[in-house]
């Protein structure tokens, strides 16, 4: 059983916030471990900081590694430009380059199945420059997925999807794919 953190905990909002805020924590923490424990105590007070100091370090490693938001803004950009062939076959080369093995299909409600070892993923994305997703697209990705008995559905999209919609994918699983996150998984990561 894979377990989710909270979007809203306090590592959650460390891990999405600049790597620095992490460590000025620990830095704050071991100040005020030394400033107010008897001095026996202080390294389990500064030991009390190590969980920040591993999510500073985690923070930091993923924005060195993320790609450059204006080639980010630069790929949703083309995106909108292209044609559905053109789209369809971007997002078949990104989800090669993550390792899925990708089956198209002629389908109203997915457009892609993807295998992964043993999981399988349907892809609805036929849609992606409509500018606002409601949901019944979402809920015919969800039908499909049951009756395909695959693991996980993602809708993609360029535009904002409604608050309906994003209510509905919670509730139902969905992963919903847009904005920044489109941008990194279309981008060539050689090129980023």
């Amino acid at each position: 059983m894979k377990l989710k953190m909270s979007k809203n905990s306090l590592f959650a909002v460390l891990l999405r916030s600049p790597w620095w805020i992490s460590l000025l924590v620990v830095v704050l923490f071991v100040l005020a471990s030394g400033a107010l424990l008897p001095k026996q105590y202080v390294p389990f007070g500064v030991m009390g900081s190590f969980p920040f100091l591993v999510i500073g370090v985690i923070a930091g490693w993923r924005q060195w590694h993320a790609p450059n938001p204006a080639r980010v803004a630069e790929a949703l950009e083309r995106a909108g430009t292209l044609a559905w062939r053109d789209f369809a076959s971007v997002l078949e080369q990104a989800f090669v380059r993550q390792g899925h093995t990708v089956t198209r299909l002629n389908s109203a409600a997915a457009d892609f199945s993807l295998s992964k070892g043993t999981r399988v993923t349907l892809v609805s994305c036929k849609r992606w420059k409509a500018a606002i997703h409601g949901v019944e697209s979402l809920r015919e990705l969800v039908a499909a997925k049951d009756a395909r008995q695959a693991d996980q559905c993602t809708y993609i999209s360029l535009g904002a999807v409604s608050d309906n919609a994003r209510r509905f994918a919670t509730e139902r699983g969905v992963t919903l794919v847009s904005g920044d996150e489109l941008g990194q998984l279309i981008l060539d990561k050689k090129k980023r």
